[in-house]
């Protein structure tokens, strides 16, 4: 048994392989379980501008996100993708970040067009955030004002891409559950 290591009593002794072989097993399974939460991602829409009805027409049967499995939810508990789409003030940021923390890990965020991305036309306001990244970390950002329903489907695809490359045999230094990225 070149390579292996005996860990426990002679009883109760478990036997582990080679260290490659594990992590091949391992990324099989890694691969079997983001492929299955790639192409399940359930969203949640916080739209307060013009991106929303650019949010509403994604839906539509020209980009119709269903075919990629991807499902509008209704609540922040459900969804593991959450899409903030037009201009966010102070006062809502607040109710962002609370239904941000109401979402179950992993979760992910797109920030939608100019104003979620930097404040937009109304950066200069006092009430206005310049950028939704002040209050909750974003994966994926989408230019435009507003932007098309194309570059929203290929801000979820890559979204799909970023779960696709997760690590779960990987130990968290955080000490959370679920699976291992960079942000």
């Amino acid at each position: 048994m070149t390579g292996a290591t005996r860990i426990g009593g002679p009883d109760g002794a478990i036997v582990l392989g080679r260290v490659e072989e594990m992590l091949r097993q391992t990324s099989v399974l890694e691969r079997a379980l983001n492929l299955s939460r790639k192409h399940s991602l359930w969203y949640y829409l916080f739209a307060t501008a013009c991106c929303g009805i650019e949010l509403m027409q994604t839906g539509g049967p020209r980009t119709d996100l269903d075919r990629f499995g991807m499902v509008f939810r209704s609540t922040p508990r459900q969804s593991d993708l959450m899409i903030f789409a037009g201009t966010i003030t102070y006062k809502m940021a607040r109710v962002a970040r609370l239904l941000y923390e109401q979402m179950a890990e992993p979760k992910y965020v797109i920030a939608m067009g100019s104003c979620a991305n930097t404040g937009g036309l109304f950066r200069d306001s006092y009430a206005v955030v310049k950028g939704i990244d002040l209050f909750v970390p974003v994966d994926v950002y989408i230019p435009g004002c507003p932007p098309r329903p194309e570059a929203l489907l290929e801000g979820m695809m890559r979204v799909q891409q970023i779960i696709q490359a997760e690590r779960w045999a990987v130990a968290r230094p955080d000490g959370r559950n679920g699976p291992e990225r960079s942000r």
